[in-house]
């Protein structure tokens, strides 16, 4: 468990040192852009030429810490945001009214972010306040930074993790059961989390569904009272689901229901 918390530790440390790092170079972006992106192109430091080969290691570490946490950022914002949920709801809706490629996923995942981030946003300036701010400034280390910033995250993901799907992953994990909330370890969390938010997600969709299967039933037995066998359900029925949704707002209260679904 020890190994595990230090692997976590080790991940968060490596997202505050990038961020750390693009502060620091926002100055000098702001002061001279031309010399700061100089490094790049020429092989020379923004305040000067890169005169040992420590420098020029540190700079390509950077590189690659940056590089890792653009590789990193999506399995993480799937893992412990509310994007799961969201996502999965967007998509069983557009199913249910019978359209495979509209809305695009492109505006399906630009909304689901969006909504991801009013959701998460107190859980992200706690985390700013408590963690991020006192670290650039010089009042806390990294092992305590990333302590106190994975507070709000580990709160945040057990409100909304069922009891029934973490004793499954401790089951998993052969670990001893834990006394507090604090014994249970982040990789024992996070796929409790996912699950969970499976399984809401897959409730809501549900409740989503009915209305348009409602319309579809209905659709399907005028056509056949009428003897009109050959003609799809689908080319009369999805018409009727777009207007519906429509008509009651189908977005607005889709919305709010998924925002306050989280607690």
């Amino acid at each position: 468990m020890n190994r595990k918390r230090s692997l976590w530790r080790v991940l968060l440390a490596i997202v505050l040192f990038v961020v750390v790092q693009a502060y620091a170079v926002q100055p000098a972006l702001a002061a001279d852009p031309i010399a700061a992106l100089t490094p790049f192109a020429t092989g020379h430091a923004a305040q000067g030429q890169l005169s040992t080969p420590n420098a020029e290691t540190a700079q390509a570490l950077r590189i690659v810490l940056g590089l890792t946490i653009l590789a990193v950022l999506p399995a993480l914002l799937v893992s412990l945001t509310s994007f799961l949920r969201i996502i999965i709801v967007l998509s069983m809706l557009r199913h249910a009214i019978g359209m495979q490629e509209t809305p695009p996923n492109t505006v399906l995942i630009g909304l689901a972010l969006f909504l991801t981030l009013f959701t998460m946003s107190p859980v992200l300036e706690r985390m700013n306040k408590d963690a991020l701010q006192p670290f650039m400034a010089g009042s806390l280390s990294i092992e305590a930074a990333v302590d106190k910033g994975s507070v709000p995250l580990r709160e945040f993901m057990v409100r909304q993790t069922r009891e029934e799907d973490l004793a499954l992953m401790v089951e998993l994990s052969r670990a001893k059961p834990p006394k507090t909330m604090d014994d249970i370890s982040n990789v024992q969390l996070i796929p409790a989390y996912m699950l969970s938010e499976l399984r809401a997600g897959f409730q809501i969709g549900f409740v989503v569904f009915l209305p348009f299967l409602l319309i579809d039933l209905i659709v399907s037995s005028v056509l056949m009272a009428l003897g009109m066998m050959m003609m799809p359900p689908a080319t009369i029925s999805l018409p009727l689901k777009i207007l519906m949704f429509v008509l009651i707002d189908g977005w607005s209260l889709l919305l709010k229901a998924l925002v306050g679904s989280f607690h």
